[in-house]
């Protein structure tokens, strides 16, 4: 049986830590940033862990 391939677009977009919890960026960083408070981008501009609802999507495409 063939080998399962890794998405290519899940693989640039989220990185698995040590514990193996999956990390990823968070929407909204990128564009009408002026009008976004300093406070609200710094929060936005922080890697967020992946919830359990979409962790056993994700690790399938990630090939986990």
């Amino acid at each position: 049986m063939p080998k399962q391939k890794t998405h290519s677009g899940s693989k640039k977009r989220f990185k698995i830590t040590g514990s193996g919890k999956i990390k990823k960026q968070q929407a909204g960083m990128r564009h009408n940033l002026e009008h976004k408070s300093s406070r609200r981008t710094r929060r936005l501009n922080q890697d967020q862990v992946i919830s359990g609802n979409d962790l056993k999507v994700v690790k399938k495409l990630l090939g986990r």
